[in-house]
């Protein structure tokens, strides 16, 4: 959500960012805890500062949960990040790609984000740019960092993709949504069948995308 123009500049400083900081991390523990419904006076007490202080750098409740929603996907996608890098050098398709679906399923299936997920999806009707905000710094950013990781791969010749989007959800389709399908009814998936989705995921990946020539 984009801050309100007519509003003065939020607090900056060494000082204001601590207090910022603070108010996220204390909203993000009331949100999961007690969702949307939760009053920014618990916040503020729970963050140290005012309740004046809060409004000072967050103008609404929903600018303040955009940006938990949006700190704690950025949380997910330096870790995405991290892994490509470590897969600069990999010679074998079949492990890099296991290794990125790990990465992706463990940042998806951690219960607080969980939560925050869920919680978005319960909000939407009530505040559509909370679900147009979770789009694009959640799913279209691990769309497009996957992209990036698939991309790679291709041009290294270890994978054969002529069209990444549908690669990217095809993918996600067999290793990472079924997480996020249970998660949606309050259950989730035993983790020796997390591993076996995996495994078994990324075989018919490559049964798809994997050169001629390296089959």
């Amino acid at each position: 959500m984009a801050r309100d123009s007519s509003r003065p500049p939020a607090p900056s400083g060494k000082r204001a960012e601590r207090s910022r900081q603070a108010i996220v991390g204390a909203a993000r523990e009331a949100f999961v805890r007690d969702g949307f419904d939760t009053g920014m006076d618990t916040i503020a007490a729970s963050a140290g500062v005012s309740k004046v202080t809060v409004y000072n750098h967050f103008g609404s409740k929903e600018e303040l949960f955009t940006e938990v929603i949006g700190q704690a996907m950025d949380e997910a996608h330096a870790t995405l990040a991290e892994v490509r890098a470590r897969l600069a050098d990999a010679g074998d398709a079949r492990e890099a790609l296991i290794r990125t679906a790990r990465v992706l399923v463990e940042a998806a299936t951690d219960p607080a984000r969980l939560a925050l997920r869920n919680l978005v999806t319960s909000e939407m009707r009530r505040f559509p740019d909370l679900g147009d905000s979770y789009r694009r710094r959640g799913p279209a950013r691990s769309a497009a960092a996957f992209g990036e990781v698939l991309g790679d791969l291709c041009e290294r010749g270890l994978l054969d993709v002529p069209d990444v989007e549908v690669a990217v959800v095809q993918f996600f389709g067999l290793t990472l949504y079924p997480h996020l399908i249970v998660s949606s009814i309050g259950t989730a998936l035993a983790p020796e069948l997390t591993d076996r989705l995996i495994t078994d995921g990324v075989e018919m990946f490559l049964l798809r995308y994997q050169p001629r020539s390296s089959s």
